[in-house]
């Protein structure tokens, strides 16, 4: 297990605004995102990675899920810099079908990814880093983001960066 912090599964202010936010997908032109006003539970958490990846000796202590797209594909804070906060963790999408990528370095930068008018699965299935700006989301985001406003694409290009492996690291757990 990685630890993060005391109190890690207290679900951030962020997104608990965040939740109150109607995403239209609009026909397939809008954002395929559904937030959570809660934290999945870590059993749940658990299960799910489980089936996701056929290997039951895993536990889902790492990730935090905190929404899905229609397709049921979740969005999670993973749990990967040992002894910091929830906010500064990288957010991740894993698909209903097995698409994986890191969204955004942190909780503050994914804020600015929606403010951009897209979801997390827009931006690993789709690639899709233009948008349309969503003036709720911007002003949420600038209640609570922590990082300066940057584009997307500069934003999710700073998380595969970081985290290069992360697509051959979840391979590896998949039976």
């Amino acid at each position: 297990m990685i630890e993060t912090t005391e109190g890690d599964r207290a679900f951030p202010a962020a997104l608990t605004e965040v939740a109150r936010v109607e995403f239209d997908y609009d026909d397939g032109e809008g954002v395929d995102y559904e937030p959570y006003d809660a934290f999945d539970s870590a059993e749940e958490t658990t299960d799910w990675l489980r089936h996701w990846t056929g290997n039951h000796e895993l536990d889902g202590d790492a990730y935090r899920v905190f929404g899905q797209d229609g397709t049921g594909g979740l969005v999670a804070l993973w749990c990967v810099r040992p002894g910091r906060p929830l906010a500064e963790q990288p957010v991740v999408f894993l698909g209903s079908e097995g698409e994986r990528g890191v969204v955004a370095p942190s909780l503050s930068d994914f804020l600015w990814v929606l403010a951009d008018g897209l979801g997390p699965m827009e931006v690993v299935e789709h690639e899709q880093h233009e948008g349309r700006p969503n003036a709720a989301l911007t002003a949420l985001a600038g209640r609570h983001a922590t990082t300066p406003r940057r584009p997307t694409r500069d934003i999710v290009t700073a998380a595969r960066a970081e985290f290069p492996t992360f697509s051959d690291d979840i391979d590896a757990l998949c039976r």
